[in-house]
C-alpha cells in the first residue's frame, strides 16, 4: 500500500533523507521513530506529496505521488504534529468542507462525520470558531476530517501532541480499529510507548538512512539490547560519524 524506492532527499549539501526504501502492506500500522533532525518528517512529507524527491519514489495504493498525485492523494490523508485548520470556520463546517473536497455525497458524509463527531467529542465545539479552541480540540478535528473520506492510507506525524489522556486513548482505539479493517496506517512519533503499543512493525530513521524495521522483539535482536524498546532505539541510533 505504502512504497517507498530510493528515496532520496538533498537540502544543499545536507542529506536529510538518503536512499530510503520500504514496503507498508495493507492494513499494517508502521510507526517511524527516529532522533530530532532524523529524516523522519522530511519522509512524511515526501510520501504525503508535499515535497518533491531529489531521487527515487513513493507510492500510495500503486500511484506514485508525483506523476500520479490526484490518485494517490484521493486515497490518503495526512495530519501533520501542527495541523493547518481555517481559523474562521468552525470543526462542522470545516468537516463539511473536507467531504465536499473529496466529493462525499451526503448520505455518506452525515453517518461518517456523526460517528466520528461523537467518538471524538466534538459536539460542544461543532460551532465554535476553530481560533478559539485549544490545541487538543483543534487535533481532534483535524483527525475527524483526516478520517472523513475512510482514506486507505493514513499518514500522521506526533498524535498525541495536546491531547489528554482519556482522548490519546480514544484516537489510539480508532487508529488500531481502522488499521485491523484494512486501513495502512503510516504514524512517526518520539513517544517509545505509543509505537510499542499500537505498531505492527517499527522502523527507525537515523541520519537519514532507514536503520533498521521490525516488531520490537526483532528491533531487539538487531541492536542487542535485551530490555525496553528504548534500550534498542539508543543502540541503533548512537552517534556515529554522518554517512553520505
Amino acid at each position: 500500500m505504502i512504497e517507498l524506492i530510493h528515496l532520496c532527499k538533498r537540502f544543499g549539501d545536507l542529506v536529510a533523507v538518503n536512499n530510503l526504501s520500504l514496503t507498508v502492506p495493507r492494513g499494517e500500522f508502521f510507526a517511524v521513530l527516529g532522533p530530532n533532525a532524523a529524516g523522519k518528517t522530511t519522509t512524511i512529507k515526501l510520501l504525503a506529496g508535499l515535497m518533491k524527491p531529489t531521487s527515487g519514489s513513493a507510492r500510495v495504493a500503486g500511484f506514485d505521488i508525483q506523476t500520479h498525485p490526484l490518485e494517490a492523494r484521493q486515497r490518503l490523508a495526512y495530519v501533520p504534529d501542527f495541523p493547518f485548520l481555517y481559523d474562521k470556520l468552525t470543526p462542522g463546517e470545516f468537516l463539511r468542507f473536507t467531504g465536499q473536497l473529496f466529493r462525499m455525497d451526503e448520505a455518506r458524509f452525515d453517518a461518517s462525520a456523526s460517528a466520528l463527531v461523537a467518538r471524538l467529542n466534538l459536539e460542544p465545539y461543532l460551532d465554535k470558531p476553530i481560533e478559539g479552541l485549544s490545541h487538543g480540540t483543534r487535533q481532534r478535528t483535524a483527525i475527524a476530517s483526516a478520517l472523513l473520506h475512510d482514506p486507505e492510507v493514513f499518514i500522521i506525524d506526533e498524535p498525541m501532541v495536546g491531547l489528554d489522556p482519556q482522548h490519546a486513548r480514544v484516537v489510539k482505539d480508532i487508529l488500531k480499529e481502522r488499521s485491523q479493517q484494512g486501513m495502512t496506517v503510516f504514524l512517526s512519533t518520539h513517544q517509545l510507548s505509543v509505537a510499542e503499543e499500537m505498531a505492527d512493525r517499527i522502523g527507525i530513521i537515523h541520519q537519514g538512512r532507514l536503520v533498521a524495521v521490525g516488531t520490537s522483539e526483532q528491533l531487539r535482536q538487531q541492536s542487542g539490547a535485551t530490555g525496553a524498546l528504548e534500550q534498542s532505539f539508543l543502540a541503533l541510533t548512537a552517534d556515529e560519524p554522518p554517512k553520505r
